[in-house]
């Protein structure tokens, strides 16, 4: 069962962004940190503080992450609960992170503006013809498509 949550945090460290030679695929990771406030006697006080490990697996969502998060803003981020655990190989002890692998992030506009810039995708050009695919189609341009005259023109011209 997947714990899929919600958390509002500010971001505390740079977000480290890996990507491979061909920038096929990216990765990015930050540090979140979720303090709830609560009035006590009057008084807003901090309560204690949740360091989150977000990570970004989606190439794009990584991309974006690098371009409009900064250290300090207050996010919005919804993603995967998981607890990451591991022996300590100096003194055998077993360790855990809480890690959120995130599906979304945004900024948090309860506490500040920001400007949304979509993202132009680059369109992916159709293959070249190539002529070689009707070979097996003799007298042909295609399956529908009477066959080409000695001047290249169609029959039906």
């Amino acid at each position: 069962m997947d714990a899929t949550i919600t958390v509002t945090g500010n971001v505390g460290s740079d977000v480290d962004v890996r990507t491979d030679d061909s920038n096929e695929w990216a990765y990015a990771a930050f540090r979140l940190a979720c303090t709830p406030r609560f009035v006590r006697n009057g008084t807003w006080r901090d309560g204690e503080t949740t360091w989150l490990n977000v990570n970004c697996r989606n190439r794009q969502l990584s991309l974006n992450v690098q371009a409009s998060v900064s250290k300090g803003d207050p996010l919005i981020v919804t993603g995967r609960l998981t607890t990451w655990s591991w022996t300590n190989s100096e003194t055998g002890e077993v360790r855990e992170k809480l890690v959120l692998e995130a599906i979304a992030v945004g900024h948090d506009l309860g506490r500040g503006t920001t400007r949304f810039s979509r993202v132009e995708r680059s369109t992916q050009q159709p293959p070249a013809d190539d002529p070689s695919v009707f070979n097996d189609l003799e007298g042909t341009d295609g399956p529908d498509e009477p066959a080409n005259q000695a001047d290249g023109k169609s029959a039906a011209a």
